[in-house]
């Protein structure tokens, strides 16, 4: 398993828009993706999942990846995600 620890900066945290972004990202990926935020675990994979996390804005998460792609996708989660100026 591999992961990484970030920071949500979006002003109005893990909404609509960077969650579709998030899960347009994971879907790429053989491997499990999942954040962890404050104790619980959410399937990347699922926009539903993530809007019903309500992942504020200065939060901090864990993105984990699982399974046979695992190196590809934490790197390429992280780097989608700061691109969008989701997390830092």
């Amino acid at each position: 398993m591999k992961q990484v620890t970030v920071k949500v900066i979006d002003p109005v945290g893990l909404h609509a828009r960077p969650a579709s972004v998030a899960v347009k990202a994971a879907m790429q990926f053989k491997s499990n993706i999942e954040a962890v935020y404050n104790g619980k675990s959410v399937n990347l994979k699922s926009i539903m999942g993530v809007m019903a996390a309500g992942i504020p804005s200065q939060a901090e998460i864990v993105i984990t990846c699982e399974g046979e792609d695992e190196d590809v996708a934490v790197a390429k989660m992280e780097e989608t995600l700061r691109a969008e100026k989701v997390i830092a």
